[in-house]
């Protein structure tokens, strides 16, 4: 949300609260140092408490401390957080800085707790307390202190990470810099525990023997402590919990395939940390879905599962048993030449999207693009039964569209030609650069078929192999004739397609 806010903006947002939530810790302070002060005094006999004139003191002294407080942090605040005024990424400087603004102002606010004790022990003494008392009233300040200045930190923690976020929005450092949980931990317990066990010691001190603390006094320290206790526990548990809530939900998303994910980076300890590395690794396995698109685009979508499966890619090949689809556009010279190279290529690609359309709707692949014309293989590398009734009905098809796609562009015209039979499929190259490919017979005889095929009417040649391989898809096809094709020793039977016969969409 604070992203789409200006840096003035934000500061505003954040000033409000904190001055807000600054108050709320140091009057919670005064009112537990009140309280200490009081009953930690309480029943002894000849021993004068709070009178008159400590309230006047505390009235005048505390709202002048936090509006002194108040004006002096948000000062603090501005100067340190000048880089999100001016709209620029902090230095590593600023943003150690501001990452520190909360040890700051807790380190700040306990002077005017100091001041406080020092004004009350000079007080007390001229008002002739003993020294019992004067020590007793001047640690339950200090005590009152040290619950305001931990409230505070872990207020002010909480409320600046808006600001966090964006100092650690363009550089993460590889270690921490503030505090972290341990700390937090730590912190939290000993200002929701530690201070009203210390009130309860703090009962005995200089107290006569004979007249002990009352058990409203202890009873009382106790609930106060259960219950501030609690809150700086719920404070200190929301600004731990939030962030892996929020990181427990960007974990479901990239578990649905969701990895166009950012968190914000709101936390200089562990959990910064934390978020930062999912980050990275959500940039990871955006980076690695591109390569898989890439590669499975280059290779072919069923090549690119199997590399992925097998992991480790050998070098190497085995036999199968294919149908092997070559088309090739007529006259690509004469096409150029009529046209801008823009037009050209993006003529092509239409002319490949109708290909690789036709050829994977049948549960194909192209092998591969070689200047103006295309390989496609069926029952490589995934096997296929059927592989010859898919290439015959595919090349069927694939010339009906080519049909409708020459009726917009009557310069582009191509030829198909359909074979099948035992091939070497597999990985062709070096460790450093290989392709998976099919060698063999029918590949040379289906680029032969499309020579031919340029020069009838159909523009669509099978070999008597794949025919007769083609089950009842064989019936969609007729004898054309006997051909020589160069390279291939014996004259083969072609076949060419039916005419008026319905072309039917594969059921998948």
């Amino acid at each position: 949300m604070t992203n789409a806010c200006s840096g003035s903006e934000v500061l505003e947002q954040v000033g409000r609260r904190l001055n807000t939530r600054i108050s709320v810790a140091h009057i919670t302070g005064a009112l537990l140092a009140l309280a200490s002060g009081a009953l930690t005094s309480a029943n002894i006999r000849g021993q004068r408490g709070f009178g008159w004139v400590d309230l006047i003191i505390v009235a005048i002294y505390l709202p002048l401390a936090v509006l002194l407080a108040v004006w002096s942090f948000s000062r603090l605040v501005k100067r340190v957080t000048t880089w999100l005024f001016e709209e620029r990424p902090p230095t590593a400087g600023e943003q150690r800085s501001t990452l520190a603004l909360p040890w700051y102002l807790a380190a700040g606010s306990m002077l005017g707790w100091l001041g406080a004790a020092v004004i009350w022990s000079v007080i007390t003494s001229a008002t002739h307390h003993d020294a019992a008392y004067t020590v007793r009233v001047a640690l339950s300040i200090l005590l009152g202190g040290l619950t305001a200045c931990g409230l505070t930190y872990l207020l002010v923690e909480w409320t600046i990470r808006p600001i966090t976020a964006r100092a650690l929005a363009g550089h993460v450092p590889e270690r921490m810099i503030a505090p972290g949980v341990r700390t937090k931990l730590l912190l939290s317990w000993a200002v929701g525990a530690d201070v009203f066990l210390l009130m309860i010691g703090l009962s005995f001190v200089g107290r006569p023997a004979d007249e002990p603390p009352s058990a409203a006094s202890i009873w009382f320290i106790i609930v106060a402590g259960l219950a501030a206790g609690s809150l700086v526990l719920y404070v200190a548990s929301r600004s731990l919990v939030s962030p892996l809530l929020e990181l427990r939900r960007a974990v479901g998303r990239v578990q649905r395939g969701d990895v166009d994910i950012k968190l914000d980076v709101d936390d200089g300890g562990e959990l910064g940390l934390l978020q930062a590395g999912f980050n990275q690794m959500v940039v990871g396995l955006r980076e690695r879905r591109t390569l898989q698109d890439l590669f499975g685009r280059h290779v072919g979508e069923e090549v690119a599962r199997q590399a992925l499966e097998q992991g480790d890619v050998a070098l190497g090949g085995e036999r199968r048993e294919v149908g092997v689809i070559f088309v090739d556009v007529i006259g690509s010279t004469s096409l150029a030449q009529s046209r801008p190279p823009e037009a050209v290529v993006d003529l092509l690609n239409q002319f490949f999207a109708t290909v690789v359309q036709v050829v994977a709707a049948e549960g194909g692949w192209v092998n591969k693009f070689e200047g103006d014309g295309a390989l496609c293989v069926f029952g490589a590398p995934v096997s296929q039964d059927d592989f010859a009734v898919r290439a015959l009905r595919a090349a069927r098809i694939l010339r009906r569209e080519l049909l409708g796609l020459a009726a917009a562009n009557p310069e582009l015209d191509a030829a198909i030609g359909v074979s099948a039979g035992s091939v070497v499929a597999g990985n062709i190259g070096d460790q450093r650069r290989y392709e998976y490919t099919v060698i063999g017979t029918p590949v040379n005889e289906a680029a032969r078929l499309t020579d031919e095929a340029k020069h009838r009417l159909g523009r669509v040649l099978a070999s008597e192999e794949a025919v007769s391989r083609g089950g009842p898809e064989a019936t969609s096809w007729q004898v054309s004739g006997e051909l020589r094709l160069r390279g291939i020793g014996e004259p083969v039977l072609v076949y060419e397609p039916t005419g008026g016969v319905e072309i039917r969409h594969p059921v998948r």
